[in-house]
């Protein structure tokens, strides 16, 4: 089996081809509606753990560590990875974050932790 990821700014207006849009944040970001979130899910449970997020402060010098310290929370985290597996079985998935930084965020770790540990072949992952 196979999946399609990609990773979106939730800011970016929704398009069809994104498939299931899931928002992998943790805290609701600031001045989006549900309606222009157009969810599938809103997965807090996959998002990293408030202490985590604060320490990394999306700084990017932080970023090689913060990887790892979410991976491991990742590993320790069954059940949300399953509840993500199952839509990605379905078809396209696009795990949608808030963060200002598109290369250094808790989405582009995550859809980065699938890929090597998918339990299904991946084949792609677009980072918008």
């Amino acid at each position: 089996m196979t999946f399609d990821i990609a990773v979106k700014r939730i800011y970016a207006a929704p398009e069809k081809a994104d498939g299931q849009r899931v928002l992998v944040d943790r805290i609701w970001p600031r001045g989006v509606s549900k309606e222009h979130a157009a969810l599938t899910l809103w997965l807090k449970d996959v998002a990293p753990s408030d202490e985590l997020r604060k320490w990394f402060g999306h700084k990017p010098e932080h970023w090689a560590e913060f990887q790892r310290r979410y991976r491991a929370e990742l590993g320790e985290n069954g059940g949300a990875l399953a509840e993500l597996r199952t839509l990605l079985r379905d078809g396209k998935v696009t795990l949608l974050y808030g963060a200002h930084d598109e290369a250094h965020n808790n989405a582009v770790a995550l859809a980065e932790y699938l890929l090597r540990h998918p339990r299904v072949k991946p084949t792609a992952v677009r980072l918008n």
